[in-house]
């Protein structure tokens, strides 16, 4: 079934210090998104940056999230680290207090997490990290949404043990015959009316061409474009520009539902 209307996620406040990831196009992206992930400190971010991004988000009518990564500023949260699952989840409740405490500031509610890069995909495939974040949110914010690929783990647990979860479709990465994304540490320039025509197909026809040149069903709520894609913000305009031609407008998830 055609979708109509769309959220469309991106990953803000990615920079750290005086220093700045990707283009540093958030002030101009935020206008044109319905959610925005909010690095949290540990793979990016700082509490200056925490909180212009919340106000950012407040002036624009933007739902937040926190976006969660593991201790890793030198690698930008896409470097594996082995810990226990407890530990990994102290650490995103942790992050996720930090986010929720500059939204109090300025009078908005988190409605959704959303782990970051290494962390999002040891998640996906990992059952016993993705309960024991799930039994974690239940505990304290039991209606926050937690954004994951449909193809994962962290889908089937959340939707098990009934914690609102949101699937997205990533227009700026590649998938495989699985279902989940090609993971990668460095992602180049790319082509704003290629991924555009990807996004129109997934709401169009529910389905994505694969890294093998087949095409692979995908049930998604959300579509991100990530801020630190080189041309993102090409990206986004363009891919607003060609939903709209064809009456696909974004819109919130509370709109969507």
């Amino acid at each position: 079934m055609k979708k109509t209307l769309i959220d469309l996620n991106s990953d803000m406040g990615e920079g750290f210090g005086p220093w700045t990831i990707g283009d540093g196009v958030d002030a101009q992206l935020m206008p044109l998104i319905s959610s925005a992930n909010i690095a949290t400190g540990f793979h990016a971010g700082d509490p200056n940056i925490m909180r212009r991004m919340v106000g950012l988000a407040r002036e624009h009518g933007v739902a937040i999230g926190a976006h969660p990564g593991f201790r890793d500023l030198v690698g930008f949260g896409r470097r594996h680290i082995v810990a226990p699952a407890d530990e990994l989840v102290n650490d995103m409740v942790y992050q996720l207090g930090a986010l929720r405490e500059f939204a109090r500031l300025e009078g908005l509610q988190l409605q959704h997490i959303k782990p970051h890069g290494a962390l999002y995909m040891h998640a996906a495939r990992d059952e016993a990290l993705s309960r024991a974040l799930v039994t974690a949110l239940q505990r304290i914010e039991p209606t926050l949404k937690l954004f994951c690929m449909e193809a994962s783990l962290t889908f089937q647990v959340a939707r098990d043990m009934g914690q609102p979860v949101v699937r997205e479709l990533y227009a700026d990465r590649d998938y495989d015959l699985s279902g989940a994304i090609v993971f990668t540490r460095r992602v180049g320039a790319l082509d704003p009316d290629a991924v555009a025509a990807k996004v129109l197909r997934a709401c169009t026809e529910g389905v994505v061409r694969t890294v093998e040149g087949k095409d692979v069903a995908i049930g998604f709520d959300s579509v991100c474009i990530h801020s630190d894609t080189p041309g993102a913000l090409a990206l986004v305009q363009t891919t607003r520009r060609v939903l709209a031609a064809h009456g696909i407008q974004i819109a919130g998830l509370a709109e969507t539902a």
